[in-house]
């Protein structure tokens, strides 16, 4: 009996790269504003911080972008799996009960988000407890993923791990392998969140220096780490340095300065524009590394290809049906927050 062969792409290799690296950019715009943004709401400084409007909305969005959060986080998944599929499977199955721990966490969360957004009145000093919880298992999902896709790049180290215990409960030991890039990627939402912020606080002085604060310190931690991460890359170094990464991480670095610019000049569109860009920026930075540290073990651009367009044509459909949804239901709910506000 023959065996199916799966070692082929269902679509040529730039197009699954570059739409892994959207999606995944838009997964992080959706996260970082729901982890940087209940940070702040948690620690920043407002005063009445359960009756600040800021406050209320922000708490009153979170479930709606926890839940893209999650829609958008599934198609990068499935196409770092399409080039990357031994490796991100190999590295679950050896972490497998913190990956299906994952699921459980986000669900968790989702529903915490949700109780926070319904508390009133006098359960109003329930809503810090909510979202302190819910952060927990926010920062668990990242720490368990940065994890288990460090590992993945280490085909060696999963070799010997899954030779030691085949149980599934081991968390990469490496730590030294992604904890600055876990690190640069929390510090990263802060960032985010801390534009949202003060974005949504333009018309409430509050707000916008809250979120000015925490956009501006939050990149500062971020570059730092950043830049830490590659210098401790080893031997991976000389190759990453050889790459279009390094002029795309420039580009990068330049884009996060001028937004910080225009946002002080509260000039909030090409800044929002700077953002997401720089953002994209980092990940494909975050592609190239995956690609020098696994190039002696595998390169996807040898798989044959063997088109199924009609399956990404019906995608291409639904993701921009999602979008355009996403987008109408931020435009009706800004609407509704206004009349409520006129009618308050």
């Amino acid at each position: 009996m023959n065996l199916p062969d799966y070692n082929f792409l269902s679509a040529p290799l730039w197009l699954i790269t570059v739409l892994h690296i959207l999606t995944l950019s838009l997964h992080f715009l959706a996260m970082n504003f729901v982890v940087g943004g209940i940070v702040i709401v948690l620690w920043g400084k407002f005063k009445n911080r359960w009756d600040d409007p800021i406050v209320r909305k922000l708490i009153r969005w979170f479930p709606t972008a926890m839940a893209a959060t999650v829609t958008l986080g599934v198609a990068p998944l499935l196409f770092v799996q399409l080039t990357y599929h031994k490796q991100i499977y190999s590295a679950s199955i050896i972490s497998g009960w913190f990956w299906l721990a994952v699921v459980a966490a986000v669900i968790i969360a989702y529903y915490l988000l949700y109780s926070a957004s319904f508390c009133e009145g006098g359960n109003s000093s329930k809503r810090g407890l909510f979202l302190t919880i819910a952060l927990v298992f926010l920062v668990y999902v990242s720490f368990a993923y940065s994890s288990i896709f460090s590992l993945a790049e280490t085909p060696e180290r999963m070799k010997e791990l899954y030779a030691q215990d085949q149980s599934g409960a081991i968390l990469s030991p490496y730590a030294g392998d992604y904890i600055l890039r876990w690190l640069h990627m929390l510090f990263g939402a802060l960032t985010v969140g801390g534009f949202f912020v003060g974005w949504l606080g333009k018309d409430h002085e509050p707000a916008y220096q809250a979120g000015r604060t925490w956009f501006l310190w939050g990149m500062v931690a971020a570059s730092i780490l950043g830049l830490a991460y590659i210098f401790t890359m080893g031997d991976y170094l000389v190759p990453y340095m050889r790459t279009p990464a390094v002029w795309v991480l420039l580009i990068a670095i330049i884009l996060s300065v001028g937004s910080l610019h225009f946002f002080f000049k509260r000039k909030f569109v090409p800044a929002a524009l700077m953002v997401f860009l720089s953002l994209v920026g980092m990940v494909i930075n975050r592609h190239y590394v995956r690609v020098i540290k696994l190039d002696e073990y595998w390169d996807p651009s040898t798989m044959a290809v063997k088109p199924a367009w009609s399956i990404f044509v019906v995608f291409l459909i639904c993701f921009v049906a999602a979008l355009g949804t996403v987008w109408w239901m931020i435009q009706m709910y800004q609407t509704d927050t206004s009349k409520a506000r006129s009618a308050g």
